[in-house]
């Protein structure tokens, strides 16, 4: 028997339907007086912890508010020998669907945190994202694995605090902002836009730590309030996808995006044209992501409906990163061969005249073996790189600067 399931905000946030998630019990916490620190890794702006199925050898699943219980990549469900059951078809974010199956008799637990196991509900074919991370991306947990903890999310120093929920008394300089929940558990805070020209616009997002993105307004946000009007400096999205595949839409800026008493001043802002899938829905203004959310500590405190936001040292930095101007991913086993994707018509990249598909092989003349992450990274800085890329049996050498285009 299929069943049809919809989830799915941009960059891996996966909102999954509640008719999946079938109550088997998770083994509850230890109440403990001191938080339990989980060290975690960034990938593409992304939380990965390592995680355990069945005492199996760790493996690397994305924490993310925009999903609700525990995923496996299918590949690596057959490859632990889990036992499958009814096929699903999920939707999210693009206009196509993932094809997977419910797991069954399986749970994960997180390295660290003893005595505490929560079920596998859902194999996907994740590769996908894997390949656009560079990163083998072993599942993903969410909600369920959340709401039993007050998690404190601590990017400047890459740890996951959790606080025991029922006595957790916060006492920091942070500010506590109400959320809600849709009917999947999802958190939802009340935010206005500000365009560059014109007023506030209130509407309500999702908090997003699964997106690697800044902020992101959905379809019918964007036209009925005419944010792509004449004027607006935009460049076309591009490498940009979701459990749905490849969303379309215009990068730019608003503003201000103002929560609570927080200002952010001028965010760089995806303003969504997908037709279809989560980044078309009307329920929602958009989503708020890590680019955002990483610019403080986060305490998730779900079961007081409250998130509490502490500013880090990077709160008032200005989203001035630079754009080379291609999208590139990661194609063999060790995600070590970078392959342009996608070309940004007048950027940096096409005008150095790089194509669709020329691979990356060195980098200022040093083999490039470093990460995805780290290469997007040294490609967001305004500084000249002699690039040398292999065009099918050519191998040839240019100089690219990227620039600040928005």
């Amino acid at each position: 028997m299929k069943r049809k399931l919809f989830l799915g905000l941009v960059f891996f946030g996966l909102l999954l339907a509640p008719a999946v998630a079938q109550q088997r019990q998770a083994t509850a916490p230890s109440a403990t007086a001191a938080p339990i620190e989980i060290p975690f890794e960034m990938v593409t702006r992304h939380i990965i912890v390592k995680v355990k199925i069945n005492n199996s050898r760790p493996l690397s699943f994305v924490f993310d508010t925009g999903d609700k219980v525990g995923i496996i990549d299918l590949n690596r469900a057959k490859e632990l020998g889990l036992k499958l059951g009814r096929e699903v078809h999920v939707g999210g974010a693009g206009p196509g669907q993932l094809v997977g199956a419910t797991v069954e008799d399986s749970s994960w637990s997180l390295e660290g945190l003893n005595n505490f196991s929560q079920p596998v509900m859902m194999a996907l074919p994740l590769e996908s994202l894997s390949t656009r991370s560079g990163y083998d991306l072993d599942g993903i947990i969410g909600s369920d694995f959340i709401k039993q903890f007050v998690v404190e999310v601590d990017y400047q120093a890459r740890v996951l605090r959790l606080h025991n929920k029922d006595s957790f008394a916060y006492s920091g300089r942070g500010e506590a902002v109400p959320i809600n929940f849709n009917s999947l558990g999802y958190p939802l805070m009340d935010a206005s836009v500000t365009p560059m020209s014109g007023s506030a616009i209130k509407g309500r997002f999702v908090i997003d730590l699964g997106s690697g993105g800044s902020l992101a307004l959905h379809t019918p946000f964007v036209a009925s309030n005419n944010l792509l009007g004449a004027g607006l400096k935009t460049i076309k999205s591009i490498g940009t996808g979701g459990a749905g595949g490849k969303v379309t839409g215009q990068l730019g800026r608003v503003s201000e995006l103002s929560f609570g008493s927080f200002k952010i001043k001028e965010p760089t802002t995806l303003f969504s044209q997908d037709q279809s899938g989560a980044l078309a829905s009307t329920q929602l203004a958009g989503n708020i992501g890590q680019q955002i959310m990483g610019r403080f500590r986060v305490f998730l405190d779900y079961g007081r409906a409250r998130i509490i936001l502490e500013p880090a040292k990077t709160y008032a930095d200005p989203f001035d990163r630079a754009y080379a101007g291609f999208a590139l991913q990661a194609d063999d086993k060790n995600y070590r061969t970078f392959r342009i994707t996608e070309i940004l018509e007048n950027s940096p990249a096409a005008e150095a005249g790089l194509q669709k598909d020329d691979v990356i092989i060195k980098i200022d003349g040093q083999q490039s073996d470093i990460t995805l992450s780290r290469l997007n990274e040294l490609f967001e800085q305004p500084v000249s790189r002699k690039i040398t890329i292999r065009r099918g049996e050519q191998t040839l050498q240019v100089t690219i600067t990227p620039k600040r285009l928005i």
